[in-house]
């Protein structure tokens, strides 16, 4: 009789990964930024302006690898649309299109936001994919995912053909501590599926996620053997996870899945990727499934939810405030927040505070992308190198600053300031620079604090009386 583990670890780690910049749809912005143009300084929507608006729109899909007949598809509705539409006197030419190539940009991406079913009792996804696609690593980072949501998860190892891949999801399991369900000696991914179900629901496990071996290409043993888990273990979900980077092979390896398994919903992968994002803008038409999840990058965290609506805000370089409010809310806690401002107000702020502000905005992920989801900033910043370090020499000065000089700056004389310069790796200059722009934020923000207490009491007197 084969023995099963399940791995567990008592410590709760987690990582969090800042969301890279989504280099793959960076080209197609800019084309369609451009064909946008065509139609600047025009008076009125006509046919013939916004047919050459058109015909550089499908070009810009067409270089960015999205199958022709979606793209002739696309710009037919577009200009149907355009020329159709009502055009307010406060409205361009430039601006309605715009409007009217978001709305089918977002159609074509999905339409809505469409998350996973947890309703099982436990909820069992089942996740399929290419080797290399990056579908242990998303099993992962989906269970962190959940975990976050309250809930228990289990993890089952059932690629027995790639060694790696069990003690590659061992490893992550232990990082996040959740449990994952593995059995040695045991080569039927069938049966340990079916005994990992059994048991996730003796330990009362809510969702059981099960990782499947993939192959470098399609073949029939590989659809027959998850067509069987499948069968198995009648899964709520199946996420079809789907490398980005391989373009409209993305898209034809979604449709051979999805003529077998009837997936449920696609885990894009490799958004950070430097590729041309025709997959993405494909992949819903050819298979009628949602992109339900996208992922950037190999940290745990680095796996989003995925709003067509926002996506393609964002292509168009509207940028996307909700985004970067949610990620702004998931980091900082308000109370945590308060007693920072109050701080402020009161001029008790030190270098210890405002280090951890640091590490808080280093949480919500790379500075360019945050910077590119704040509306007109994003064209702004595209061509600017904001690198992932700009708070490492920062860190490193108040790293070298004693415990007393982090919470007294006004202690800190000629002699230390060599010190710290020297500990930290930087020089005298930017030791000075960093405590003069930090001497003038307390400054500035105890100003504020003395005009809100003005306007306090000013609101208390009785004027009028």
């Amino acid at each position: 009789m084969n023995q099963y583990w399940v791995l567990t670890l008592e410590r709760n780690t987690y990582f969090r990964a800042p969301i890279k910049i989504i280099k793959m749809f960076e080209s197609l912005s800019s084309k369609l930024d451009r064909a946008f143009k065509v139609l600047k300084g025009h008076g009125k929507i006509t046919e013939i302006n916004v047919a050459e608006t058109v015909k550089e729109i499908r070009k810009a899909l067409i270089d960015a690898d999205v199958n022709y007949k979606i793209a002739k598809s696309f710009t037919d509705t577009v200009k149907e649309k355009a020329l159709g539409a009502d055009v307010l006197t406060s409205v361009t030419p430039g601006q309605l299109m715009v409007k009217v190539v978001n709305d089918e940009l977002t159609a074509l991406l999905g339409g809505k936001t469409e998350d996973i079913d947890l309703n099982g009792n436990p909820s069992i996804i089942l996740m399929a994919g290419l080797q290399g696609s990056g579908k242990t690593t998303h099993s992962a980072k989906l269970a962190n995912y959940i975990k976050k949501k309250g809930k228990t998860v289990m993890m089952a190892a059932c690629d027995v053909y790639r060694p790696a891949a069990i003690e590659q999801l061992k490893v992550l399991g232990a990082q996040l501590d959740v449990p994952v369900f593995y059995e040695e000696g045991n080569t039927n991914p069938v049966k340990i599926a079916e005994n990992a179900l059994k048991a996730a629901k003796e330990a009362g496990i809510k969702v059981l996620i099960v990782d499947t071996a993939g192959r470098l290409s399609i073949d029939e043993e590989m659809m027959r053997e998850i067509g069987n888990i499948k069968s198995a273990l009648k899964p709520q979900e199946i996420l079809f996870v789907v490398d980005a980077m391989t373009g409209q092979d993305a898209v034809n390896t979604a449709k051979a899945f999805n003529d077998v398994l009837d997936f449920t919903g696609v885990i894009l992968t490799k958004l950070d990727g430097d590729t041309r994002g025709g997959a993405a803008l494909s992949i819903k038409s050819i298979v009628q499934k949602p992109i339900k999840f996208m992922g950037m990058g190999e940290k745990m965290e680095a796996l989003d939810v995925f709003h067509p609506d926002r996506m393609a805000q964002r292509i168009l370089g509207m940028g996307d405030i909700v985004s970067l409010v949610e990620k702004a809310q998931a980091v900082f806690d308000s109370d945590e927040a308060e007693k920072m401002q109050k701080k402020l107000l009161k001029d008790q702020f030190t270098f210890e505070d405002f280090y951890a502000q640091i590490q808080q905005i280093k949480k919500m992920g790379n500075l360019k992308d945050l910077m590119g989801m704040i509306p007109g900033v994003g064209k702004a910043v595209k061509d600017i190198d904001i690198s992932d370090d700009a708070f490492k020499g920062i860190e490193a000065i108040i790293n070298s600053m004693t415990p007393d000089e982090r919470k007294t700056p006004d202690i800190i004389n000629g002699s230390r300031r060599k010190r710290i310069a020297t500990g930290s790796g930087t020089d005298i200059q930017q030791v000075n620079q960093l405590l003069k722009q930090f001497e003038e934020m307390r400054k500035m923000m105890k100003s504020i604090g003395k005009l809100q207490g003005a306007g306090r009491s000013l609101r208390g007197m009785p004027f009028g009386r």
